[in-house]
């Protein structure tokens, strides 16, 4: 039945249908995607789950302070000195703030710092509908009115939660057309050369441009109307996966088409073959990719919850049109369009030739010695990953330039206490407001606390930290006050606040990663096993996925430590590097194994292997450089995370095309033989010796396709 749906879309009358169904598609979805940015929630703590502490202290204390408010620090220093004319400025200027649209209250200050040489004003700035662009457009406002008029000498910052929100909108906006642009241009450049074509690379670019587009209408729609959280990270991730991974599906089908035009006259037969062959391996990749994704409902995190589904959306969408509006151009336009080496019947390539030729024969000669030696040099790069710091980001190392707010907030953190305008927030009974206010001030950590207010039975305070609000003696502050507080009899009282958020958004990220690894592998293993129908086959190839991910890991710590000097890594890093790579990793494999299935049943399951080398290795290295090109793309934006991702996905990528997947799983499966198949029946056909299977490479290429990157 499937095979039989996915043979329609190139037929003589259905590609025109096909053709027609997406440009309609594309007139109706297109006013939504460019709608995407206006859903997206980028405040950290709509990322926190609903349990979360510091959630519950956002929730009531919206009884004391309106609800999302965000504070801006505006830092006046002089060296020298602070100076009547400059107190002067700071005091209209405050009056003036107050008048700003989107201000909420009366601005705090100016407060004078204890050396004399700083002046501060924390200005509270409502979130409203705009969200991260609302926060950008009040911060420039602040500035717009801070700066003019300032006596010489004077230095003036803005910087707290709204300047940190302005400067990263202003990183996302400057970046996405960017982000888009190169990685357009790197996939455009990896299909010239791949397809030795100047013609034949715009209908895979169109196809994904189009799976773009319908992507993120899809996900507009479902973070309007069915609560999905969309941030500008995840909005980034879903423009690089899809337009790799359809490529990738693009790449596979393109190079199975070019097999069976060679061996066809009619090209509408020929496509129908090329996707009754190739249209299984790209569905059962594309469904595993998108099922391990949708694991991540099951996390903690909206950040990491609502990833999935976007991801899983990116992912559908781009074989949807992969396995129907790619195959409707391609028969559309015909055997010209892979000028000037269109493929004619009866031409084949030398099957002895080729870079994937060269590396079975190196392979069969010796396989067990080629995967020890191999899985040992990849486990000694793996140890490196203990030397990784994800124990989280601070704000002020996200960038990897240096913004007006980091500015700041270190002029702050120079003339009062660093935690200025981030204070923890504590809601408590109101009848436990001065036990509670006594027991925070005696909290280590803690430099000021305010007097309590009471409403409604509850009592709100609020306290200053001597450490910047996402440090680590800021995170410790919390654990402490959280203690204190908990052991006042009847109080209920709850810690939140700025660093108590980081914190909760840490843990989260803690449990999430040790819930989520083993239940995506476990996904995974059933995939595969569902798949190829065997049990051994998926166990191997799920350790050669986990060996790869340590292995990037253990780069990726190696440069970050050395050569980039990272700070550190987010602590939802180690879990988005394992979803992407075990997740695309999976995609090599099943382009890879199914071909070996498919040729062990007509040459044995070492004989297999090699043709299964032969045939895929070439088309399988292009879709990883596409893909860890595009995540590349990834490691050109200012944002430290961002980057980190980009490169250690590619990195991952790269290892997996190039080692893992056609070095590492090839020589297991020549060393393993039928026991591969386990329980199949394949496992009962009897195998030549591993020693001796290298001998026939030449008669089990002789229908080699001619693959990419093969010289």
């Amino acid at each position: 039945m499937t095979r039989r749906l996915l043979a329609r879309p190139g037929g003589r009358r259905a590609k025109w249908l096909v053709l027609l169904g997406w440009i309609a598609l594309l007139i109706v979805l297109q006013p939504l995607a460019g709608k995407l940015g206006d859903v997206e929630s980028n405040d950290a703590a709509a990322w926190l789950p609903g349990n979360a502490e510091s959630t519950k202290v956002l929730e009531l204390s919206e009884r004391f302070r309106p609800a999302d408010t965000s504070p801006a620090v505006v830092v006046y220093d002089r060296p020298s000195g602070i100076t009547a004319a400059d107190e002067a400025k700071a005091r209209a200027d405050a009056a003036r703030f107050a008048k700003g649209a989107d201000v909420v209250g009366k601005p705090f200050g100016p407060v004078r710092s204890k050396d004399g040489k700083a002046l501060r004003t924390v200005v509270g700035v409502h979130l409203g509908k705009d969200g991260w662009e609302g926060l950008n457009a009040a911060t420039k406002d602040i500035r717009a009115i801070a700066r003019p008029g300032a006596p010489d000498g004077l230095g003036v910052h803005v910087t707290g939660p709204t300047g940190y929100a302005a400067d990263s909108a202003e990183s996302f906006s400057s970046a996405d057309f960017r982000l888009t642009l190169v990685t357009l241009l790197i996939v455009v450049t990896i299909l010239v050369v791949t397809y030795r074509s100047p013609l034949l690379w715009l209908l895979p670019m169109i196809s994904a441009g189009m799976s773009l587009v319908v992507s993120q209408a899809v996900v507009y729609l479902l973070a309007r109307h069915a609560g999905l959280t969309v941030n500008a990270q995840t909005a980034m991730i879903l423009t690089v996966l899809v337009l790799g991974a359809a490529t990738d599906y693009a790449l596979l089908l393109v190079a199975r088409y070019r097999e069976e035009l060679r061996r066809h006259e009619d090209r509408h037969e020929a496509m129908a073959v090329a996707l009754h062959r190739a249209g299984p391996a790209i569905v059962a990749s594309a469904a595993t990719v998108a099922v391990s994704m949708l694991a991540l409902l099951l996390a903690a995190l909206n950040s990491t919850k609502g990833l999935g589904p976007v991801c899983a959306v990116g992912v559908l969408v781009g074989l949807l049109s992969m396995t129907t509006l790619l195959p409707a151009l391609l028969v559309i336009f015909g055997r010209w369009i892979f000028w000037p080496a269109r493929p004619m019947p009866g031409t084949e390539p030398d099957p002895t030739r080729g870079l994937w030729t060269r590396v079975a024969r190196l392979v069969s000669g010796r396989p067990r010695a080629v995967w020890i030696t191999t899985s040992l040099l990849l486990g000694a790069v793996a140890t490196l990953a203990v030397t990784l710091n994800a124990d989280g980001l601070q704000q002020k190392d996200g960038f990897r330039t240096k913004p007006e707010s980091v500015v700041g907030e270190e002029i702050l953190a120079r003339h009062f206490p660093a935690g200025s305008g981030e204070p923890l927030v504590v809601v408590a009974k109101g009848a436990a407001a001065s036990e509670v206010r006594g027991a925070l001030a005696k909290v280590p950590g803690v430099t000021e606390v305010t007097r309590p207010r009471v409403k409604d039975g509850l009592a709100y305070v609020e306290a200053t930290l001597g450490a910047g609000a996402d440090s680590p003696r800021a995170m410790d502050t919390v654990v402490s006050a959280r203690e204190a507080l908990g052991r006042l009899d009847g109080a209920q009282a709850k810690v939140g606040g700025s660093s108590a958020v980081v914190h909760d958004m840490r843990e989260a990220a803690d449990r999430d990663r040790s819930l989520l690894i083993p239940v995506i592998l476990a996904v995974v293993f059933c995939v595969l096993a569902l798949l190829l129908r065997a049990l051994v086959a998926p166990l191997l190839l799920i350790a050669s996925v986990v060996l790869s991910f340590f292995t990037a890991l253990g780069l990726a710590a190696f440069f970050f430590n050395h050569v980039f000097g990272f700070p550190g890594a987010d602590s939802a890093f180690p879990l988005w590097v394992f979803v992407f790579l075990v997740a695309l990793g999976v995609d090599y494999n099943i382009f890879l194994v199914t071909r070996i299935r498919e040729e062990s049943d007509r040459l044995g399951t070492r004989q297999g292997a090699l043709k299964g080398l032969t045939s895929t290795g070439g088309v399988i290295t292009a879709a990883g450089l596409v893909l860890a090109g595009t995540f590349a793309a990834l490691a050109t934006l200012p944002l430290v995370f961002i980057a980190e991702l980009g490169f250690t996905v590619a990195v991952g990528i790269l290892l997996d095309t190039m080692i893992v997947r056609s070095v590492l799983v090839t020589a297991l499966t020549m060393d393993v033989g039928r026991w591969m198949w386990w329980p199949h029946r394949l496992f009962r056909r009897e195998d030549a010796p591993a020693e001796n299977a290298g001998s026939g490479i030449s008669d089990s290429v002789n229908s080699e396709v001619s693959t990419p990157l093969s010289p």
